[in-house]
């Protein structure tokens, strides 16, 4: 019996797990590896990856980027809120007569306006940002798998989440090492 054939018991015996990780050598392993995670019908899985491998994005069912529109948002709420402040601050809280020219000046807002825009949409654009990635996150099951520091050094990880529908830990094991892993081990919560 193999270390991982003696983790997929574990697996079967404790549901309490996060998923099974897979261990990969090289990028295009963890693609190949991934793609066909999809291929294979499971929704529920992620991949660590020491840089940015092209291609891998695309994999990912469902994977939606709400940053843009929350940085938008952020952007018009900031300008409209200047805006309207110094409409508000000129024309109602403090009127001053300067040299005739009206209350309503708006061509002397346009500045601040501009300014407010870009930090309403910098401010929403990283805290947004962080609230869609659920940072700040000290911990995560996936820090407890075996060998998961080589992550950020040299090594690829593909990780298929115990709450995915098609979850089942014997043929999960049995995919996972179908794709030519340097190992596949259990994940604890």
């Amino acid at each position: 019996m193999t270390a991982a054939h003696a983790h997929a018991g574990d697996a079967a015996e404790n549901p309490a797990i996060y998923g099974l990780m897979a261990e990969f050598d090289a990028p295009e392993e963890v693609l190949r590896a991934a793609r066909a995670a999809k291929a294979g019908g499971y929704t529920e899985f992620d991949t660590y990856t020491p840089f940015p491998v092209e291609g891998l994005d695309e994999t990912f069912p469902g994977l939606s980027n709400y940053v843009g529109p929350t940085t938008f948002a952020g952007g018009l709420l900031g300008g409209l809120g200047g805006f309207l402040f110094m409409c508000w601050s000129a024309m109602i809280y403090y009127p001053h007569n300067i040299a005739g020219k009206p209350l309503y000046s708006w061509p002397a807002f346009i500045p601040i306006t501009f300014e407010l825009t870009v930090l309403g949409g910098s401010l929403a654009a990283v805290f947004g940002m962080l609230a869609y990635n659920g940072f700040p996150r000290p911990y995560h099951p996936v820090f407890n798998a075996p060998g998961f520091d080589l992550a950020s050094d040299d090594r690829f990880f593909l990780c298929v989440q115990s709450e995915d529908p098609n979850f089942d830990p014997a043929a999960t094991l049995a995919f996972l090492e179908g794709l030519g892993p340097r190992s596949v081990s259990v994940v604890p919560y």
